[in-house]
């Protein structure tokens, strides 16, 4: 998980996935909080969340900030894939792709 860090603010970038830790937002939640964590049931970036908001992303990176204090949601790296395939695999998806 991500940390708030030093000064108290999160730190997002555009990749950065988002899950939300309820389903249900709480009655204290503003109305973009409460639509970001609709939207955040499955794991979203920040950038999706800005993009189907229609919000500025240091606005989402504000509501964020403050939905992970609350421990409303949880901020995870995004998934690296490895630049190159396992040379291993692709041997074996062309042995099999030879013997159709």
């Amino acid at each position: 998980m991500i940390g708030d860090g030093d000064g108290g603010r999160a730190e997002l970038d555009l990749v950065t996935l988002i899950v939300a830790r309820s389903d249900t937002p709480p009655a204290s939640a503003t109305p973009e909080q409460a639509a970001l964590l609709r939207l955040c049931v499955a794991p979203l970036s920040v950038a999706e969340l800005s993009a189907y908001l229609n919000l500025p992303f240091s606005v989402v990176t504000v509501l964020l900030t403050d939905l992970l204090t609350a421990e409303l949601v949880q901020a995870r790296a995004p998934i690296v894939r490895q630049k190159v395939a396992d040379r291993s695999l692709l041997e074996a998806v062309m042995h099999g792709l030879q013997r159709l």
